[in-house]
């Protein structure tokens, strides 16, 4: 392929992003400038005000120290979903009478809004910052689950007989067979549960902690300061797109591999 056919292309697949989003912020500022010009609360919000306000609480403002807030948080409720989920997905997809049993029970339970439990997370945990910790838990658990049980139930069950035949251990085939197949499914739960998990913490931040993007949307808006409202705002999208953007590369590169467990053999012999 030539040079201009390759520059061609890659002008045109720009185009294709771009004009979406500047469609939508010449949308954006229509709305704010133009028609609700007059209106004090909305032409806050405009981009030629929400754009400077962003740039100014990263330079001079506290957003580092908010994002870093709310990075901790969800990394450590993310942590303990993977450390709880991948565990009883993993249970739950090698024992069928567990499977049947629990399938019922875990789709009722994560059809409930994780925001439903903050009364009984600030009722366990009071107020600070273990009740975020819970909520972001709660919220992300179910993606893992479900994903890891059913990576477990889609590998083939010609991989788990072979290294029985051979003499695996029920811990080398859990090792060797089992979780190289579960990796990938998991790896999307988990990009399923950060999405979740970023939708959660912003509200779940406004239960009464001093820090975070959650806690910087309420002290703008108690300061009538729309354009910082807004640029958190932006910035919560941003974050979140970019952290998908990273899963989504993750998975990229792990989809790649063999998806084939490979060494249960090798081991057995």
């Amino acid at each position: 392929m030539s040079r201009t056919t390759t520059g061609t292309a890659g002008a045109a697949g720009a185009a294709v992003v771009l004009v979406p989003i500047l469609a939508l912020v010449a949308l954006w500022w229509f709305l704010t400038s133009v028609l609700a010009s007059d209106h004090v609360v909305l032409s806050g919000f405009a981009p030629q005000n929400a754009v400077p306000a962003l740039v100014d609480m990263a330079w001079q403002g506290p957003l580092a120290a908010d994002t870093a807030a709310t990075l901790w948080r969800l990394t450590a409720g993310l942590a303990l979903a993977a450390a709880v989920g991948v565990p009883i997905g993993l249970v739950v997809g090698l024992v069928p009478v567990v499977e049947r049993a629990t399938r019922p029970l875990f789709h009722f339970l994560r059809m409930i809004s994780p925001l439903s439990w903050a009364p009984v997370a600030i009722a366990l945990f009071g107020i600070g910052h273990q009740p975020v910790y819970f909520l972001v838990a709660i919220a992300a658990v179910w993606p893992v689950i479900l994903s890891t049980s059913s990576g477990v139930l889609a590998i083939e069950p010609g991989y788990l007989k072979v290294a029985r035949s051979l003499g695996a251990t029920r811990w080398e085939r859990l090792r060797t067979v089992v979780l190289p197949g579960v990796r990938l499914p998991t790896l999307t739960g988990l990009r399923l549960a950060l999405g979740t998990a970023w939708i959660v913490i912003v509200p779940a931040e406004m239960l009464g902690v001093d820090s975070g993007l959650g806690y910087a949307i309420l002290n703008a808006r108690d300061q009538l300061a729309f354009d910082q409202l807004m640029a958190v705002i932006l910035w919560i999208g941003i974050l979140g797109y970019l952290m998908d953007a990273a899963l989504r590369r993750l998975l990229a590169g792990a989809s790649v591999t063999a998806r084939r467990p490979t060494g249960a053999v090798e081991r057995a012999e």
